[in-house]
């Protein structure tokens, strides 16, 4: 039996808490033992929505030991690993010192603020033997991993085009306002459209170029809505992110438009559909389960079975952080092009 525990409950914390409870219910062998948030409310149940339908349960946090120092909790419990869910900023240092302290590491995305921070944690891991995940969950989830088999097999040919957007509510409800706090979050392109920057890298590898046009519209949130071209030889591809919907009603949305040489995959409103050139259009079946509980699950059967992170590896989204970072010098820049 793994013995976990879980550093920051804010949003999504509170969705990996979510997980943690429903495997505990399927005889999963993981045991959330452990709880820590600075913000001591969160232990009474006061919270704030996200733009999603998670982490709002009436939780019973009398079965965990609760912390507000991560340092007391990392010297007093016993634990095989940690789950950090913590803003950005915080990454790195809470990451190193768990590492430091023996335990693997699955850290929430995006991995951190620049290439730098990412470095010291892989130093950190390697130096102690610990594994490193990041929970990029885009990899785990069943619509993304289909178009993955679909672009490595080359089963509709290569790629022609490709097209990701994703969107949604002004985050207005993070503790102390980290979220619209460039220093803090990265702003909507660290925190957001960071995961179709690393769904575009894990497809296609590195970009030779990259090319952004951004627009703050939140004083001190950093940009607010980004469009990027990715410069390929034979392929076009653009990602697009905006979470200036500054309305409750909205919530988010995710989609991708992928064109093959013999066919299309698009994603839209929850629903993959395949459009096979000359053929009829069909929605495939595919793997049950969220991305976040994938991830956890695939993350802990490392850790029990001693298998190498292959999906999520360190070094793998160190590279998404680099084009991410290179697609931030592009905008600052009016939309020059940078190189990679």
């Amino acid at each position: 039996m793994l013995k976990a525990g879980l550093i920051g409950i804010g949003f999504m914390g509170r969705g990996h808490l979510d997980i943690y409870i429903q495997m505990e219910k399927e005889g999963y062998p993981v045991e959330l033992v452990a709880i820590c948030d600075i913000d001591e409310d969160k232990f009474e149940g006061k919270f704030l929505p996200g733009n999603l339908n998670v982490g709002m349960a009436d939780y019973d946090f009398s079965k965990y030991n609760l912390y507000t120092d991560i340092d007391e909790m990392l010297e007093k419990e016993d634990l095989d690993y940690v789950d950090i869910a913590l803003p950005t900023y915080l990454h790195a240092e809470a990451t190193v010192k768990a590492l430091n302290k023996g335990l693997h590491v699955l850290c929430e995305k995006p991995m951190a603020l620049n290439p730098q921070e990412c470095q010291a944690m892989i130093d950190a891991a390697e130096k102690n033997d610990r594994k490193l995940m990041i929970g990029q969950c885009l990899r785990f989830w069943p619509e993304y991993e289909y178009l993955k088999r679909c672009v490595d097999s080359k089963e509709y040919g290569n790629v022609v085009s490709a097209y990701f957007f994703r969107g949604g509510t002004t985050p207005k409800w993070s503790y102390e306002n980290w979220l619209l706090t460039k220093e803090k979050s990265g702003g909507v392109l660290l925190d957001q459209h960071v995961h179709d920057v690393d769904m575009i890298n894990w497809l296609f590898g590195t970009p030779k170029k990259v090319t952004t046009v951004g627009r703050n519209v939140f004083p001190g949130s950093g940009y607010d809505a980004v469009s990027t071209n990715y410069i390929y030889d034979n392929m076009v591809v653009n990602a697009q992110d905006d979470w200036t919907i500054n309305n409750d009603d909205f919530g988010f949305t995710m989609t991708f438009r992928v064109n093959f040489e013999k066919g299309t995959l698009i994603y839209e409103d929850g629903k993959l559909t395949v459009y096979p050139h000359g053929g009829k259009s069909f929605v495939p079946e595919l793997e049950e389960g969220s991305g976040y509980y994938r991830e956890i699950k695939y993350f802990t059967k490392a850790i029990m079975d001693d298998t190498p992170i292959q999906v999520a590896d360190a070094y793998s989204t160190k590279e998404t952080i680099r084009i991410a970072k290179a697609e931030e010098e592009s905008a600052d820049r009016q939309g020059e092009f940078i190189e990679l």
